[in-house]
C-alpha cells in the first residue's frame, strides 16, 4: 500500500507517472510504455488535452463512429457516435434506414428554459422575506448587468426569479428560483455566474433590510431540466412496417406496444428500456463535446417525475396507424465548453452542419429513439442476442488475440450458428487443435 503523497498536482506530468509506476506497477516498463502509447505525437493536441482536466497522464480513447442515413424534418445526417459498445452503432443505423424508407424522423423543441437556484436558510417570518423579496428583485437582476449583457444582446438571459418556501420539508429552507435562456450555449457557466451574483446582492440587501438570520448555502444551477424539452417521433400505416424481418406487420405492431408499454408500468424493465435509449444519446452528446453525466442524471428524474420510474418512450396503434415517439429534456450547447476546444468535436459538429443547440437536441432525442426502436424491434422477433452478440464476436476474437485468418474461420463459422461467449472459445480451442 503506498504511502499518502503531498503536493502531486505540482509534480511534473513525468513524475506523476514514476510515482504512480513506483506505486502500483510491478511490470514498470510495460505500464511505461503503454501510458507513452496514448500520447498524441502532436504535442500541441497533447498539450490541449493534457489541459482538460487536472493530473493527465494519458489519453483514454474510445471509437468515434457514424451512422448514417437520418432523415429528420426532411434533412439527411449522418450522426458522429462516441461509444464502446458493440452493436449500438449498427442498430442507430438500422433503424435510421428503416425509417428513411417511411418518411423518416419528426422532430420539435417544445421549449428550451433551464433553472438555477440560490439556496439559503431564514429563520424570521415569511411574509416579511415575500415583501423583501419583491422589492429586491428588480436590483437582483441589474445587479447582473455586466453577466447577461452579450446573452441578452443574442436573445436570452434571466426570465424569471421566484422566492420558493421549502420549509415545511426543511426547516428555515428556501430557494431563490430562476429560469434563463442561454441559446446556443449550455450554459452552465453563465447560469452560476448569474446565481452568484444573485446570492451575493440577496444577502447584502438583507441585512440592512430584513430582521432575522438569513444564510446562502449554495448557488448552483441544476441539471433537472424539465422545460427544454425535445420530441421526436416515426410513424406510418401498419401495413408499411413490412420488411424482410417483419413479414407480419400487425403482430409486429402489437407486440412492439405492449413491450413499451411493459416498461411504462414495470420499472425494473424501464431502466434497460431507457438504457438502451441512453446508449443513443450519450453517444451524440460526447461526441458533440456536451455533459451526458448532466444529461443522464437529468433525463432519469424526468422519467420518475410521476412518482415512479417509467418509459421515456410511448407508442400508439390509432386508425391503422402506428407511431412512436420520445419526449425528453436536453440541455445541450454547440458554442462554449470543447465545442471549441477538441478537434474532434468541432469535426462532429461540422458533419451535422453547424447545428443551433435546437437543432442538435432534435438530433439526439432522435438518435435515442431510432436506439429504442431498434432494440424493441430484436428483441420482439429475433431476441436481442442474435444481432448484439455477432458484433460482440470480434471482441471475444480479440480477447483470444486471434489471428487474421482465425477471425476470418471463425467469422464464416458462425454466419450459420448461434453465437454464445462459450460457443466462440469452443470454436477458437477446436481451431487451435
Amino acid at each position: 500500500m503506498p504511502n499518502a503523497i503531498s503536493g502531486f498536482s505540482k509534480l511534473t506530468k513525468s513524475e506523476k507517472i514514476e510515482w504512480l509506476l513506483d506505486s502500483y506497477f510491478t511490470d514498470k516498463e510495460t505500464a511505461r510504455q503503454l501510458v507513452k502509447q496514448y500520447w498524441n505525437t502532436d504535442k500541441k493536441l497533447q498539450k490541449l488535452h493534457d489541459e482538460f482536466i487536472e493530473n493527465t497522464i494519458t489519453n483514454y480513447y474510445l471509437p468515434l463512429g457514424v451512422a448514417p442515413n437520418f432523415l429528420i424534418n426532411n434533412t439527411l445526417h449522418t450522426i458522429p457516435m462516441a461509444i464502446e459498445e458493440s452493436s449500438v452503432v449498427a442498430a442507430a443505423s438500422k433503424a435510421a434506414k428503416f425509417w428513411f424508407d417511411r418518411g423518416g424522423f419528426k422532430a420539435e423543441v417544445i421549449s428550451t428554459t433551464k433553472i438555477g437556484q440560490v439556496h439559503f436558510t431564514y429563520n424570521g417570518d415569511f411574509e416579511k422575506l415575500n415583501a423583501f423579496f419583491e422589492i429586491v428583485k428588480p436590483k437582483l437582476v441589474s445587479d447582473t448587468s455586466d453577466i447577461t449583457r452579450n446573452m441578452k444582446r443574442r436573445g436570452g438571459g434571466i426570465l424569471d426569479i421566484e422566492l420558493r418556501n421549502k420549509s415545511e420539508e426543511l426547516k428555515n429552507y428556501y430557494q431563490l428560483h430562476a429560469t434563463f435562456e442561454t441559446l446556443d450555449a449550455m450554459g452552465a457557466n453563465f447560469i452560476n455566474s448569474c446565481l452568484e451574483q444573485f446570492a451575493t446582492t440577496f444577502k447584502t440587501e438583507a441585512k440592512e433590510n430584513l430582521d432575522g438570520d438569513l444564510d446562502i448555502v449554495m448557488s448552483i444551477l441544476s441539471n433537472y431540466v424539465p422545460n427544454c424539452l425535445v420530441r421526436a417521433e416515426v410513424s406510418c400505416e401498419i401495413e408499411d412496417l413490412k420488411s424482410k424481418d417483419i413479414t407480419n406487420p400487425e403482430l409486429f405492431a402489437q407486440k412492439f406496444k405492449q413491450a413499451v408499454n411493459i416498461a411504462e408500468i414495470e420499472p425494473f424493465r424501464a431502466v434497460t428500456h431507457n438504457k438502451g435509449i441512453m446508449n443513443g444519446i450519450d453517444a451524440v452528446v460526447l461526441a458533440t463535446g456536451n455533459d451526458f453525466r448532466a444529461v443522464e442524471a437529468g433525463v432519469h428524474a424526468y422519467a420518475s417525475r410521476n412518482g415512479k420510474y417509467s418509459s421515456l418512450t410511448h407508442c400508439s396503434i390509432d386508425n391503422n396507424i402506428f407511431k412512436f415517439w420520445i419526449e425528453i429534456p436536453l440541455a445541450l450547447g454547440t458554442v462554449g465548453g470543447l465545442t471549441s476546444l477538441h478537434p474532434l468535436v468541432k469535426f462532429s459538429l461540422e458533419m451535422l452542419e453547424k447545428p443551433s443547440a435546437k437543432d442538435l437536441m432534435q438530433i439526439v432525442a432522435v438518435a435515442g429513439l431510432a436506439q429504442n426502436f431498434g432494440a424493441l424491434k430484436s428483441l420482439t422477433t429475433t431476441g436481442i442476442q442474435e444481432g448484439h452478440m455477432k458484433m460482440h464476436l470480434m471482441n471475444i476474437l480479440n480477447q483470444f488475440e486471434a489471428t487474421t485468418e482465425e477471425k476470418n474461420q471463425i467469422v464464416d463459422h458462425f454466419k450459420t450458428n448461434v453465437v454464445t461467449h462459450s460457443a466462440v472459445v469452443e470454436a477458437i480451442e477446436n481451431l487451435r487443435s
